[in-house]
């Protein structure tokens, strides 16, 4: 008898019914086996369906299937019928023919069920974890021990500007700055020498990394490393922090600088004078303090309402910038009151000459739109060491002295020890 070969080991089903039909699934996906041919009474029977729709044999008696597949006389039977002849006629057809039937059918059939079950799930948990890979915001890149990556979901694609495929195969330290490179692989390293294999992580550390277009950005990292297949990988979970950071940015100014003329704030100024004051005692030379209230304000509020009133603020502020030098500082600490540090004057007579240069700053007239406005400004002195060596004390004395300044015609400047000594005071 010519035996016939086939693609896969040969199987004939015998049962259409759910076992034969998950049977029948299963080998579908199987490429060591070939089913040549499946029987069941019923046409409508699942397994009869699906083999049909496979292109494979059917037959309606079990007997006339095992005929028909004789010639290969390898051929496994799976018997998943009630029919006891069955394992007779097949040694009619086959000779000495062992067939699956009975209680072992019936477990094979469960194990088939039960993998079949646990395949459908298997799949599903794969799909919702490749769908989360694929739709999570935060960039998700597995790299192994050697830094090779091995994964980069679509968030990280949007993150460095990199396609999946420009990045597979590459290190890990392409989206590292060069200069940090060092500092990063000795990170890495030291994970990798860690005693605890499955447990060296990272969380929610700052970084800054590289995008494809070469620009620095700020990124938060979380990483763990895990075990896989006697292998050891890193997945790292990086967070673009930039939008972050500037709003952190911009609270952290508004803290400390005037909303309205972006001028150093009361807070921001105290502190600054305090440092003056230590770097000044330190080097052992002399610093001022500067307290100015405008002339004639109210009446441009009144007059013109309080937008022009802003705007003028505003003007006031450049011009009193332009004033000073870079290393001086002028702050706004309410309504029109502006103080000054002024580092290092060497003597009181640059201190006055500052005040002075201050006051013809706000000479020229102010013109928004047609609207002419006029301010002038009185200016309070109190000098480091001369006259108080805390911060504090400088600050209620340049107060003071700005006071008699108003009294004495507004528009000028005086110094503390004017008001000590009215009599003596200098125009």
């Amino acid at each position: 008898m010519k035996t016939r070969k086939s693609r896969g080991h040969p199987v004939l089903i015998l049962g259409g019914g759910r076992g034969g039909s998950a049977l029948l699934e299963m080998f579908l996906d199987d490429p060591l086996v070939e089913v040549i041919g499946i029987a069941d009474p019923s046409p409508d029977a699942p397994g009869i369906r699906l083999a049909l729709a496979h292109a494979i044999p059917t037959h309606t008696d079990a007997l006339a299937a095992m005929r028909a597949c004789k010639d290969h006389q390898d051929c496994i039977i799976y018997n998943l019928t009630h029919d006891e002849a069955i394992p007779a006629q097949a040694n009619e057809v086959f000779g000495d023919k062992h067939v699956t039937s009975g209680p072992e059918a019936k477990l094979f059939w469960q194990m088939v069920t039960h993998l079949k079950q646990v395949k459908i799930e298997l799949e599903k948990s794969q799909n919702q974890l490749q769908a989360i890979i694929r739709n999570v915001m935060d960039g998700i890149v597995t790299v192994d021990a050697s830094g090779e990556i091995q994964g980069f979901n679509p968030a990280a694609e949007k993150i460095f500007g990199y396609t999946q495929r420009e990045v597979l195969g590459q290190n890990i330290t392409m989206f590292i700055p060069p200069g940090d490179r060092t500092t990063f692989e000795a990170t890495i390293q030291h994970y990798l020498d860690s005693e605890a294999d499955n447990t060296a992580e990272v969380r929610s550390r700052e970084i800054v990394a590289v995008r494809k277009n070469g620009e620095l950005f700020p990124v938060e990292l979380s990483a763990s490393a895990m075990m896989l297949g006697g292998l050891r990988y890193f997945v790292g979970i990086v967070r673009d922090i930039t939008e972050r950071k500037l709003a952190e940015q911009k609270i952290t100014h508004l803290a400390h600088y005037d909303l309205l003329t972006d001028l150093p704030n009361r807070a921001l100024f105290l502190d600054r004078l305090a440092t003056s004051v230590a770097l000044a005692k330190r080097g052992h030379h002399m610093m001022a303090t500067l307290f100015l209230d405008l002339d004639g304000f109210k009446q441009v509020n009144d007059t013109h309402g309080h937008d022009v009133g802003d705007m003028l603020l505003r003007g006031v502020s450049i011009r009193l910038t332009k004033s000073i030098r870079s290393s001086d500082t002028v702050a706004r600490i309410g309504g029109d009151e502006f103080t000054f540090i002024l580092n290092n004057i060497g003597a009181e007579e640059n201190a006055l000459a500052v005040a002075d240069k201050i006051i013809a700053a706000l000479a020229p007239p102010f013109d928004f739109g047609g609207r002419i406005c006029k301010v002038g400004g009185s200016i309070g002195i109190a000098i480091f060491p001369d006259d108080a060596d805390s911060a504090e004390t400088l600050v209620k004395q340049a107060d003071e002295a700005m006071y008699l300044s108003k009294q004495s015609g507004k528009n000028t400047r005086r110094l503390y020890r004017d008001v000590l000594a009215p009599a003596n005071a200098k125009s």
